[in-house]
Formats: structure tokens, C-alpha cells, sequence
């Protein structure tokens, strides 16, 4: 990571921006610090991602369940407290969930 100031955020003031998803939305809370962006995400359930992602991330569940599929077809499911951590052009992946789910994310 670059030099990054400490701060802090209040997510109960970051603008949300709707995503539509195959079915189901992701809504995003976004904060960029230079070029580390930082997320809350929320997907409702029945959420599936409409695109294959190569952008690396460090991502938690904070809530719910998360289904991450690889385009080489292995699937991985994610509850609270768990986190998967994928670098920059690794391994094309999509998310969906039938739950919904709560995330933390770092790209």
C-alpha cells in the first residue's frame, strides 16, 4: 500500500450507488484513497453478478452468505467471519447469493 494518512469512516455518510446484478443488486458505499479503493457492499438476496471479475480484492463477510465462483468452475462459499484474498488478473471470478450478504472489501 502507498502512504495512507490515518482515517477513519462514518458508512452512515457515504453516498450508496446501485449495481444491478443478473438478478438482484449489489449496493456499494465507496471510499478511494489514492489508488486503494475501499467498499462496503450489500447484496440482496438472489444476487447474481452479471461479469466475470480479474481486479484482485481482499474481501470479509460481515453478514450473510457468498458464493464465489472461479471461471474454471470451482465454487467457494463464504459465511460471516470468513474472507478470500485473489490478486489482479489470478483467477476470473463472479459472486452470487441466494441470502444475501454483508462485505468488507479492498481493491
Amino acid at each position: 500500500m502507498e502512504m495512507l494518512n490515518f482515517s477513519t469512516t462514518d458508512w452512515d455518510k457515504v453516498e450508496k450507488t446501485i449495481h444491478k446484478g443478473l438478478t438482484g443488486e449489489a449496493i456499494w458505499q465507496t471510499i478511494n484513497h489514492g489508488s486503494i479503493r475501499v467498499r462496503l457492499v450489500e447484496y440482496t438476496p438472489g444476487y447474481i453478478a452479471d461479469h466475470w471479475c480479474s481486479k484482485g480484492h481482499i474481501l470479509f463477510v460481515l453478514k450473510g452468505e457468498l458464493q464465489t465462483e472461479l471461471q474454471d468452475g470451482r465454487v467457494f462459499t463464504l459465511k460471516s467471519n470468513q474472507s478470500y484474498q485473489v490478486g489482479d488478473n489470478a483467477d476470473p471470478h463472479r459472486s452470487s447469493t441466494t441470502t444475501g450478504a454483508l462485505l468488507f472489501i479492498v481493491d
